[in-house]
């Protein structure tokens, strides 16, 4: 007698079925209350910023003004100790990182 081995085995079919039973059965929502539920989010979300953020809080920030031995490349527009300086053409300094 020959056997067919892509036929589909008795134990992995009834788990199978029995895997699709249990997804039917399941209480998965429907999209109207999908819907609803993001609707009833963007009323929240009107305070907000995009980023998320309260826009009626103030940010308090110390500013330190750029130092004496410290100049801010024009590259990547990042203040740096001189010690990082690679090179100054035309009155613009350029950092260590940007010369590569």
């Amino acid at each position: 007698m020959a056997t067919d081995y892509d036929e589909v085995r008795s134990d992995v079919k009834e788990s199978q079925d029995r895997s699709l039973e249990a997804l039917q059965a399941a209480n998965a929502p429907d999209a109207r209350s999908v819907l609803a539920e993001l609707d009833e989010a963007d009323v929240f979300d009107e305070g907000l910023t995009p980023g998320g953020e309260i826009v009626s809080e103030e940010l308090i920030v110390q500013v330190v003004p750029q130092g004496e031995d410290e100049f801010t490349c024009n590259s990547c527009f990042l203040v740096r100790h001189r010690s990082q300086k690679a090179r100054e053409s035309s009155g613009h300094t350029y950092c260590v990182e940007c010369e590569g």
